[in-house]
């Protein structure tokens, strides 16, 4: 064969690859298109009705199914048990692969599978990440009731805090507290969720709770306004924005140890009100869902029905969340050592 030839042959052969891909990309959108036509989607919530994780999630799943190629109708399904990881193993397990199934669970779900959590029966970095709507910093606070005033307080005396799961960040927090900062924090377990617990505090069964700063502003906006509760703690590696006078648990940490453990166990809150599908989905059909939840997040609609629960974007992508769950894996052993003794 001549130089020529083999040149013209070349290109053709460029030309051929080019068109392949320019007719697969049109024909794979309107494969997940084709896929998710008339289909009905679940959103498994990972905790029971009225708190702020099960309205975001419901809101996201009014919303999002306008934006997945081939409009599905997306429902809600409230999953609640042992602070989200009934609804994490279900999602890694035995929920359908075919990304017909979204999930929102505790933040602290992918550091509790790193720490060795018994009941752990998934792998946070092999679900399916599809973006996140905000962080999440997490409050404990008590009644107006309470003679506990500060923090300090908190290490002096006995004070009882409403809880769910030992699982949940709503048990967790506190009791990392009482371990590293040596807190005096008694957690009363059993309510089925942040709104039991929070009416149980207003009854006087607890003096206080612990739960994420958005469940109190989507619920109770009046309580800080009226002095109802007074807010002694956050949980979060900087202070947010409506706190700025509240210490963060990470700076309550005396010595370099402490604070270093303290900002692994609170990193949770940057995974925040986060959403996923199961594993082993076909890449096209993830990529359609983060595509879509990243067009829900600046929707107006969407925008609209969050602000009227008093919440807030600071969105990351599903790629990006990916990135952040996969780097629990590159933490030194040491430092997860410690943690899983204060877990235990």
């Amino acid at each position: 064969m001549t130089r020529l030839s083999l040149t013209i042959a070349t290109r053709f052969a460029v030309l051929a690859v080019v068109a392949t891909a320019v007719i697969a990309a049109p024909a794979q959108a309107e494969d997940v298109a084709a896929f998710y036509a008339g289909k009905t989607m679940r959103m498994v919530i990972g905790y029971p009705p009225g708190g702020s994780n099960d309205i975001y999630a419901r809101i996201v799943a009014k919303h999002i199914g306008r934006f997945i190629p081939g409009s599905p109708t997306v429902i809600s399904q409230n999953m609640p048990g042992a602070g989200s990881l009934v609804a994490a193993n279900y999602m890694a397990n035995t929920a359908p692969k075919d990304g017909t199934m979204l999930a929102a669970v505790s933040q602290g779900i992918p550091l509790e599978a790193k720490i060795g959590q018994s009941q752990v029966r998934y792998d946070p970095s092999k679900f399916n990440w599809i973006g996140r709507i905000a962080a999440s910093a997490n409050v404990t606070f008590v009644w107006k009731t309470s003679k506990i005033m500060t923090i300090q307080d908190a290490m002096q005396h006995e004070v009882t805090l409403g809880a769910t799961g030992a699982a949940s960040t709503v048990a967790l927090y506190p009791n990392v507290m009482n371990e590293v900062l040596k807190t005096k924090f008694k957690l009363v377990m059993g309510y089925k969720g942040s709104a039991e617990a929070m009416l149980a505090m207003q009854r006087g069964e607890v003096e206080g709770h612990s739960t994420t700063w958005e469940a109190v502003q989507a619920v109770h906006s009046d309580w800080t306004k009226n002095g109802d509760i007074r807010i002694l703690v956050q949980h979060s590696l900087k202070r947010h924005p409506d706190l700025q006078n509240v210490p963060t648990s990470v700076e309550l940490a005396t010595n370099d140890d402490d604070r270093a453990v303290m900002r692994l166990i609170m990193s949770a809150a940057e995974v925040g009100k986060a959403y996923f599908t199961a594993p082993e989905v076909p890449a096209d059909r993830v990529a359609a869902l983060r595509r879509a939840f990243d067009k829900m997040i600046k929707d107006p609609a969407f925008v609209k029905d969050l602000i009227a629960v008093h919440g807030e974007v600071d969105a990351m992508t599903g790629e990006d969340l990916q990135k952040q769950i996969a780097e629990l894996d590159t933490i030194p052993a040491p430092l997860v050592a410690r943690a899983q003794a204060i877990y235990k």
